[in-house]
């Protein structure tokens, strides 16, 4: 997409530039400043980001914390969405999207919704009475700027959101999947840990929840410092804690029965050795995934850490993955963190540019159009309320559907939105000479002009137009070819015979092309509170085709017997 597809908007709502290292926490509902002192996090209201909503306040009694205590709901529009400009275009960004119902309107009816961003499928909300829900993605951004949007998908069930967060990453960051696809993260774990752990201990933010098992023990890292300037930079504070099992238990293994479906993954191990080692201890293990070694004996470093991912892996809820103690490591098997997401489809480049520029023209001309942001027809059947679009892709745009809107003045040229069929602008107060560019669209074939203050003869190129069904009444002065003054003032070409103020209608004319608007969607949920479960991830030097693991690498060739009777699970 173009970077000024959206400019007009930002300008509209003032919208405050970030820089590229963007970090903006916006408290939604709110009209306050504030910071939060034991994250450090400075909040913001929400108010200059969108154009639409009503603030809530969450009764006292069903408070959890003060950045969920507001919210913005949108009873209006089947899609609403929030504008973050001046993203460096090709920036890695991390966004958060929380949800806590609380409430908030006396109903005790939690609602579901859609959550979008650049006109992509994010997730099928479900929020809780009581409990806060939260979704992130990680994906690089195609354009200068970013939407976050929701979209109705149940009847007198509201969208509502609690709070918005966008972090800048490093480029070199979660690089191990196509920039063409999002991450959409299911757990994010910092094993042995009693607290979450999030900025300032994560500079990047990132949600760590603590994280451990049964029969498992936990330990601490008596490292001073812990090298993280590499892999996916997780924060010191996750590589000080790990857990292990005792030495009459081999192996650590999770599930992966939180995912109801198949789906592809991309996950981060990361494992870092919690003490110097004597010269006659060794801690070595494998990773595998059900009965299947997927990695090279592991040896984790003291004061630095190697991380391993898996990429691209389809996985079912029953797949089990497991750490693995080796013959000949008289340690234990240990884990510091873990990352699990699955991976999305490949990001669309949104409606037809010049289709969208041209939306533009007529937003910046009728101030009513300008509260309609993000993506005109994406994701389908999410379009802005007053357009039809097609299937194509990328998608145009097919109709306008502009009646009763208390449109004034004359209307700008979009004769370059040449997909239009219909176009009703009827029952507004437009004025002027009926634009000759109608006659130009090749594929129109329903003009509605009825009741508007339009003046002069109708152009030639219309009432030549094969196929197409023109309804002019209501305008009182436009005039006929007839009439004398009419001539006088006729711009188009002599000779043409002008029809009359009314209706006409040609017998070829073809259906309306309606978009049906299809309620809901099934994305996974993921909570703030959950069970653990597991994921892989990546490094420096490639041992097998799917995994990857760092520089920090020494073989070890025997491996212990798989024996899940001697296992622990996380």
């Amino acid at each position: 997409m173009a970077s000024s597809h959206f400019l007009l908007l930002v300008l509209l709502l003032s919208v405050f530039s970030v820089s590229a290292g963007v970090f903006v926490s916006l408290d939604c509902g709110s009209s306050e400043a504030y910071t939060d002192h034991e994250t450090s996090i400075d909040w913001l209201g929400d108010a200059d980001y969108v154009a639409n909503g009503e603030s809530y306040v969450v009764q006292s009694n069903n408070s959890i914390s003060h950045v969920m205590d507001t919210l913005r709901v949108f009873t209006t529009r089947i899609k609403n969405c929030f504008l973050i400009d001046e993203i460096e275009k090709g920036g890695k960004v991390l966004i958060r999207a929380s949800f806590y119902y609380g409430n908030y309107d006396g109903k005790s009816n939690p609602p579901s919704f859609a959550l979008q961003f650049d006109g992509n499928h994010w997730a099928s909300v479900t929020t809780m009475s009581d409990q806060l829900v939260y979704y992130e993605t990680i994906y690089v951004v195609k354009g200068d700027y970013l939407t976050v949007c929701l979209a109705q998908t149940e009847e007198n069930q509201f969208p509502f959101i609690s709070a918005l967060e966008i972090r800048g990453l490093d480029s070199t960051m979660y690089s191990h999947v196509d920039d063409n696809h999002a991450l959409f993260l299911r757990r994010r774990v910092a094993f042995g840990s009693n607290k979450t752990i999030r900025n300032t201990d994560d500079p990047y933010d990132r949600i760590w929840t603590p994280g451990s098992g049964n029969l498992i023990e936990t330990l601490t890292s008596d490292a001073t410092t812990i090298d993280t300037r590499h892999g996916d930079q997780p924060p010191q504070q996750v590589l000080q804690n790990a857990i292990s099992t005792n030495n009459s238990v081999n192996i650590i293994s999770w599930n992966m029965n939180f995912l109801p479906i198949d789906n592809v993954i991309y996950m981060n191990m990361y494992f870092s050795e919690v003490t110097q080692l004597d010269v006659n201890q060794t801690r070595s293990f494998r990773i595998f995934q059900d009965n299947e070694s997927i990695s090279d004996p592991i040896l984790p470093p003291y004061e630095d850490f190697i991380q391993m991912y898996v990429s691209n892996l389809t996985v079912s809820p029953s797949t089990i993955f497991s750490v693995v103690r080796t013959t000949n490591s008289t340690l234990p098997p240990l884990i510091n963190a873990l990352e699990i997401f699955t991976i999305g489809n490949a990001l669309t480049d949104g409606t037809n540019t010049e289709d969208v520029e041209t939306l533009i023209s007529l937003q910046k001309e009728f101030e009513v159009l300008q509260g309609w942001i993000g993506d005109p027809c994406l994701p389908s059947p999410f379009t802005y309320d007053w357009i039809n679009c097609s299937s194509s892709d990328p998608p145009r745009i097919t109709a306008l559907y502009l009646s009763k809107f208390n449109l004034s003045g004359s209307l700008p040229d979009f004769s370059s939105m040449d997909a239009l069929e219909t176009i009703d602008l009827s029952n507004n107060n437009l004025d002027g000479p009926i634009p000759d560019f109608f006659g130009t669209l090749p594929n129109l074939k329903e003009l509605n002009l009825a009741n508007n203050k339009f003046s002069g003869p109708v152009p030639a190129s219309l009432s030549n137009k094969n196929g197409l069904t023109i309804d002019t009444s209501g305008n009182s002065d436009l005039c006929s070819s007839s009439d004398e003054s009419c001539q006088n003032n006729d711009s188009s070409s002599p000779g043409n015979d002008q029809p009359s103020t009314g209706s006409t209608k040609n017998n070829n004319k073809k259906k309306k092309n309606n978009l049906p608007i299809i309620l809901g969607t099934t994305i996974l949920t993921f909570l703030l509170v959950w069970a653990i479960a597991g994921q892989i991830s990546g490094g420096r030097t490639p041992f097998v085709d799917r995994v990857q693991m760092s520089e920090n690498f020494e073989k070890n060739p025997e491996v212990a017997a798989h024996d899940h009777q001697n296992s622990t699970n996380v």
